[in-house]
């Protein structure tokens, strides 16, 4: 495998970086043309268009709207239905997810200020969001418990999920993730049709207040082109990784981390940053040692060769600065003493430290959320969270004293810009219009 391997020293290096960190994806003109028609037919006819294209992508023929909805004793049953180990397994994550949110739900909050003006901002939960989570052959049960359980902990007051089933097959672990985070309505609907479904509703699906989780390509576009009608969490690019070891971390470790993020598509990205360049040598010879293992064998070689790359670097310090440079969406500390080096990091995603933690560990059941920005974004996004799932409004009571005060400021600049009613409003309240 031809990973390739940069130094930071070497002639170059920055637009070599610059290079490897290049991503843009192809605008294709067919895709959103298409992805733009199915959401103004969906917009326009409803449940109609939904069961047409369900029949035509999903190949999966419903004879009516109602039959797009799962009945609840269906969730029930795939959640019964689960091996012990594997139920288990799926609440153990599902407390440690909840356990992590609850810590970030903000308060409601309000101050008087000297002359009695109650100044102040108070929380609220979205009333409805829609939950999207990838079908078929793909069973992303992770995804679920991520994405519903903070906005159960926010407060949400329904969640409904969409879930493609092509030609009728039904991923049991996903509906028994959805029964236990307590999504509260299931429709089997996907694609383009099922985001436009969610943001305009249906007579049969009902018109949500933000849609999240993960898609594919024409999903990704219909959420671009709804944002604005409803919210949504963020348009997710390829999966990354990046990691910072001092050489002293066990290669085939480091080399498996790499690969666990590669595994996922041809244009994942996955980079060490190391000051030992003995190290680099041993992690390539671990990847060349392990590649043969892995069932995704052919793709991870694809991204490692094309959007890989192993780097020696003078230090601690300057791998903490390319690693500030990438932003990347997982960032591994495997270092003797993380804690030391954390305030050099601004930004990522995550941050896993320390030598036992892998990133896969982040994806499934620490706790904190696995939904992170990518393709350099983490450098002004953070992570899905409670706080996606609440809204501020600004409280502002102000008394017959503060009116006083308030209203010569506000008719000062209010005429400085020419505004004269606002500057009128202010003083009829203060008695001097």
């Amino acid at each position: 495998m031809n990973i390739r391997k940069l130094s930071s020293r070497a002639a170059g290096f920055d637009a070599e970086l610059s290079g490897l960190l290049a991503f843009e994806e192809t605008a294709d003109e067919k895709l959103e043309t298409t992805v733009a028609a199915i959401v103004a037919d969906v917009r326009r006819r409803g449940d109609e268009a939904v069961l047409e294209y369900t029949r035509k992508f999903d190949r999966l023929s419903l004879e009516t709207a109602v039959e797009m909805e799962l009945p609840r004793d269906e969730l029930q049953a795939a959640l019964d239905g689960l091996p012990v180990e594997q139920r288990s397994a799926l609440e153990q994550a599902a407390n440690r997810v909840s356990d992590y949110h609850l810590r970030q739900v903000q308060a409601s909050w309000s101050y008087t200020d000297a002359d009695g003006t109650l100044l102040g901002q108070q929380v609220t939960p979205l009333d409805r969001v829609g939950l999207y989570v990838p079908g078929g052959k793909a069973a992303y049960p992770s995804s679920v418990l991520m994405n519903a359980l903070p906005a159960k902990v926010a407060g949400v007051a329904e969640l409904v999920m969409v879930v493609p089933t092509p030609d009728g097959v039904k991923n049991q672990l996903v509906l028994a993730a959805a029964c236990l985070a307590g999504v509260d309505r299931v429709f089997t609907i996907g694609g383009a049709q099922a985001v436009a479904a969610l943001a305009y509703g249906t007579a049969t699906i009902p018109k949500v207040d933000k849609i999240v989780g993960p898609g594919n390509a024409y999903v990704a576009a219909a959420k671009r082109r709804v944002f604005g009608v409803c919210g949504i969490d963020m348009i997710a690019g390829p999966s990354e990784i990046l990691v910072i070891c001092d050489g002293q971390t066990s290669p085939d470790w480091i080399a498996m981390d790499l690969f666990s993020q590669a595994e996922h598509d041809e244009l994942a990205q996955a980079i060490l940053l190391s000051p030992d360049e003995k190290f680099i040598e041993a992690v390539a010879a671990s990847a060349e040692k392990l590649l043969g293992q892995m069932p995704r064998r052919d793709i991870i070689r694809t991204a490692l060769e094309n959007r890989g790359a192993l780097i020696h670097v003078a230090d601690l310090d300057e791998a903490c600065a390319i690693a500030n440079r990438i932003a990347p969406e997982h960032l591994e500390l495997s270092v003797a003493d993380p804690e030391a080096w954390l305030p050099k990091l601004k930004h990522a995603g995550a941050i896993f430290m320390g030598r036992y933690t892998s990133e896969a560990l982040g994806d499934y059941c620490a706790g904190p959320n696995h939904v992170l920005p990518t393709s350099g974004t983490a450098r002004f996004s953070s992570p899905l969270g409670v706080y996606d799932f609440q809204k501020r409004s600004s409280l502002i009571q102000v008394s017959a004293a503060g009116a006083q005060k308030l209203g010569d400021i506000a008719s000062v600049l209010a005429f400085g810009e020419g505004l004269q009613a606002h500057a009128q409003s202010a003083l009829f309240r203060k008695g001097q219009a």
